[in-house]
C-alpha cells in the first residue's frame, strides 16, 4: 500500500477511487484554503529542508503569496567554501577561499578542500531559512549525477554553476552543463572527437536530462528518439575538451574548451523523431544548436516537469494529475520559454500541491533526516567557526553513511529514491540506514558528539524554552508533534510519549520540576533531572516511523 492510499484510510477525506490508484483532487488553479500551521509546515517541509518554528512564523505571518516570492528571492551567490581545518597550503591563508589556488606538488591539499566543500555544503543547508535554493540544488545535484571527481575546484564550478541557474532556465542550464569541466570528464565528452566519437553524454542528455525514454515504439526508437538520433548528436557533440584538472600550475585554471580539429565538420542527419533535420558544421556553437533542437520537442517540458512533480509533491503520476497538472504545467514552461521558476511558483500555490494526500507521504532523504533533526530543534554550533565548520564535515559524514554523498551520486540516473519503481523514496529505509538515523538521532538527543575537543549535542531545555507553554506537558507534547510531525498522532501515541517523558506519573509532576529549574537555573540536579526527561522523550519521538515522514 502507498503512502497516500494509506492516509486515505486514515483521513478518509471527500474523493474518488480508480482502480489502481487514489486521485488527489485539484489542478493548479490558485490555493485558496485556510492559511495555517498545517499549510505553511507543509510547503516550507517541501521546498527546505526542514522548517523552524520561526519560519513557520515568519510564513505565517506574512501569507502565502509574500512566503512564495521569498522562497526565491536568494539572488546572491554564496560566499565559496573556506579552508578551516589544518593549514597546509602555503598560498591559501587559514579562513581563505582555495576555489581559485592550485594545487601543491609536495602537498595533498585534496582531502582538505573536500571537507571544507562538504562542510560548506551543509553550512549553506543549514541557514538556508524561506529558500528553495538549496532544495532545487540537491534536485539538479541527483538530475545531474556525478561522481569520481577528485579536484575541489572542479566540484565547486559544477555546484555553482547549478546555483546560477538553480531556478532560471533550463534550456541554459542544460547548455552550460554539456560543456562543464565535470560533465565533460564524468561522461567522456572530453575524449568524444572526430572519428571517434564517444555516446556517453548524447545517451543522457536525451534519455535523463531533457525528452526523456518513452516506451518503445520499433527496432532502436524510444519514441522520442532513435539510436540513430544518439550516434549523430556524439559526433554534434565532438571537440570539447577539459584542461587544469588536478594541474599544480598557477597559470593554468580548471576548465573546458573547444579544439575545432577534433569536431566532426561532416553533415549529421538526425530521425524522423527530429523531423529529419541534417545539421551542418557549426564549430564551437554545434552543440548550442542541437540544444536548441531537442526543447523543440513539447515533451522536453512534460519530462521535467514529472520530475520536479515527484522531487516536491510525489512519485505516483496518475492519468488524472497527467491531465490536471502535468500537461497545464509543461504548456507554462513552453510559454515562459523554459524559464523554470514560474512553473515552480504556480505548482508551489496551486491547490494540488495542498492536498491533505499530499501531505506526508515522503520518507524522508538521509540530507533531510539529518539536517531536520538539527533545524527543527534548533541545535547550537560553536562560537568557534573552525568547530562550527568540522562539525557541519561531521554532519555530512553521518549523511553519506546513511546512503547519501551529495558530491558522488552512485548512479547517472540520480539515487535510486527517486527513479526506481516500485520502491521509489523507501530505498532510503532499509535495517542498515534505519539503524544509522536512529543512532544518530538518539545520540544527539542525549550525550552528543565529541571531537576537537567540543561536543555537540541538542539543547532540549534550551529549545522547549522557545514553546508556547512547556509548563504544560500535553501542551508541550502537542506542539512539538506539530512542529516535527507531517500528521496528527492518534491519542494512544501521543499517550506513548507522554509516558516517556514523565513515565507513571500525574501532569502535575512534570510542571513541577520544570519550575523548580526555571527558579533555580544554576542548580546542575535539577536541571539534570529534566533534561535527562527531555532526552528520553525526543528519544522516542525521533524513532517513531513518523518521524520519518515528510
Amino acid at each position: 500500500m502507498d503512502r497516500r492510499t494509506a492516509f486515505t484510510k486514515i483521513l478518509k477525506p471527500k474523493q474518488k477511487k480508480t482502480t489502481n490508484t487514489t486521485v488527489v483532487f485539484g489542478g493548479l488553479e490558485p490555493y485558496e484554503g485556510p492559511w495555517a500551521f498545517a499549510q505553511v509546515s507543509h510547503l516550507l517541509s517541501r521546498t527546505t529542508f526542514s522548517p523552524t518554528k520561526a519560519t513557520i512564523q515568519e510564513a505565517l505571518a506574512q501569507g502565502l503569496d509574500a512566503t512564495i516570492i521569498q522562497l526565491f528571492s536568494a539572488t546572491l551567490e554564496p560566499a565559496p567554501p573556506i579552508y578551516y581545518d589544518t593549514e597546509l597550503d602555503p598560498n591559501v591563508p587559514m579562513g581563505e577561499t582555495w576555489v581559485d589556488a592550485p594545487l601543491q606538488e609536495d602537498v595533498n591539499l585534496t582531502p582538505n578542500r573536500r571537507r571544507s566543500l562538504r562542510a560548506w555544503t551543509m553550512k549553506l543547508i543549514n541557514e538556508e531559512g524561506i529558500s528553495v535554493r538549496e532544495k532545487l540544488s540537491l534536485f539538479w545535484v541527483n538530475h545531474f549525477a556525478i561522481q569520481g571527481v577528485n579536484d575541489m575546484r572542479v566540484s565547486y564550478q559544477y555546484i555553482s554553476l547549478i546555483k546560477q541557474h538553480v531556478w532560471g532556465n533550463f534550456r541554459q542550464l542544460i547548455k552550460d552543463m554539456t560543456i562543464n569541466h565535470a560533465m565533460l570528464r564524468f561522461l567522456n565528452g572530453n575524449t568524444n572527437r572526430v572519428g571517434s566519437p564517444n555516446e556517453n553524454y548524447a545517451r543522457e542528455v536525451l534519455e535523463l536530462y531533457t525528452i526523456g525514454k518513452g516506451p518503445i515504439a520499433g527496432p532502436g526508437d524510444y519514441t522520442y528518439y532513435t539510436e540513430d538520433d544518439v550516434v549523430e548528436m556524439a559526433r554534434i557533440f565532438t571537440g570539447w575538451r577539459t584542461r587544469g584538472y588536478n594541474t599544480q600550475n598557477p597559470d593554468i585554471f580548471p576548465g573546458s574548451f573547444f579544439q575545432p580539429g577534433r569536431h566532426d565538420t561532416g553533415d549529421k542527419q538526425l530521425s524522423h523523431r527530429f523531423d529529419n533535420v541534417v545539421v551542418s558544421n557549426m564549430g564551437a556553437d554545434e552543440y548550442s544548436h542541437l540544444i536548441d533542437i531537442i526543447f523543440g520537442k513539447d515533451e522536453v517540458a512534460r519530462h521535467i516537469c514529472r520530475q520536479l512533480y515527484q522531487w516536491f509533491v510525489y512519485y505516483k503520476i496518475d492519468d488524472l494529475t497527467e491531465e490536471m497538472v502535468i500537461e497545464p504545467l509543461a504548456q507554462l514552461l513552453i510559454e515562459n520559454d523554459y524559464e523554470l521558476k514560474p512553473i515552480l511558483e504556480t505548482l508551489f500555490r496551486s491547490t494540488h500541491f495542498f492536498d491533505m494526500l499530499n501531505v506526508g507521504p515522503m520518507i524522508k532523504s538521509p540530507l533531510s533526516f539529518v539536517i531536520g533533526v538539527v533545524k527543527e530543534n534548533n541545535m547550537p554550533f560553536s562560537d568557534n567557526w573552525r568547530q562550527e565548520w568540522a562539525t557541519y564535515n561531521h554532519l555530512y559524514t553521518r549523511v553519506r553513511n546513511m546512503g547519501m554523498d551529495y558530491y558522488a551520486v552512485p548512479q547517472v540516473a540520480g539515487w535510486k529514491a527517486y527513479y526506481q519503481t516500485p520502491l521509489f523514496y523507501r530505498n532510503w529505509i532499509n535495517s542498515t540506514s534505519l539503524q544509522l538515523r536512529s543512532e544518530f538521532a538518539s545520540r544527539l538527543a542525549n550525550n552528543g558528539y565529541a571531537f576537537m575537543g567540543e561536543r555537540y549535542k541538542l539543547d532540549h531545555l534550551a529549545f522547549i524554552a522557545t514553546l508556547e507553554n512547556p509548563l504544560d506537558p500535553n501542551e508541550m507534547i502537542a506542539e512539538i508533534v506539530q512542529l516535527m510531525l507531517p500528521q496528527p498522532l492518534h491519542e494512544s501515541q501521543l499517550a506513548a510519549l507522554k509516558e516517556l517523558l514523565i513515565p507513571g506519573l500525574p501532569d502535575f509532576e512534570w510542571t513541577v520540576g520544570y519550575n523548580e529549574h526555571l527558579d533555580n537555573p544554576d542548580d546542575e540536579d535539577l536541571k539534570a533531572a529534566v533534561n535527562n526527561k527531555l532526552k528520553a522523550f525526543f528519544s522516542g519521538l525521533f524513532s517513531m516511523a513518523e518521524y520519518q515522514l515528510s
